[in-house]
């Protein structure tokens, strides 16, 4: 496969990632607002979340990160390591790895109803991945230093 074709599903699996990661904490801001004495949203909330997490969000962040391990591979590491761009796109990359972990934590907190988090601070917790596709984004296109 040609670096072109390699980077372009690079891409479309990030985009997907991103998608599920944008949408699960929005679902989480809605099953923060359920009243505790309705079960059956509550487990609607939970299947849509498990299947969002589960389905599409975790799968599309392996092949984000498998293809872009294969970018590597192919040459790019050999042309960008030692441009700083680069390692602090895969520093943010990590992060946004730890950020998925945290949504895997809160799915099983609304999943166990030990979830103590309100929906204004999902409000906010669903931010976070918008701060880090755009410095993603940014650094991968401008490529500075």
């Amino acid at each position: 496969m040609s670096y072109l074709a390699i980077k372009a599903w690079h891409l479309i699996w990030m985009v997907c990632w991103f998608a599920g990661l944008f949408y699960l904490p929005r679902l989480y801001v809605y099953h923060a607002m359920l009243p505790p004495e309705d079960g059956a949203g509550h487990e609607r909330f939970v299947l849509m979340e498990r299947k969002l997490f589960w389905g599409i969000t975790t799968p599309a962040a392996v092949l984000t990160i498998g293809f872009g391990l294969w970018l590597l591979a192919a040459g790019g590491w050999a042309l960008y390591s030692k441009m700083g761009w680069l390692h602090l796109k895969l520093a943010l990359v990590a992060l946004l790895v730890v950020y998925h972990v945290w949504c895997y934590r809160y799915l099983r907190a609304f999943r166990e109803l030990t979830n103590t988090r309100t929906h204004r601070w999902f409000r906010w917790f669903n931010e976070a991945p918008v701060i880090v596709l755009i410095a993603v984004v940014l650094l991968a296109s401008l490529k500075p230093w």
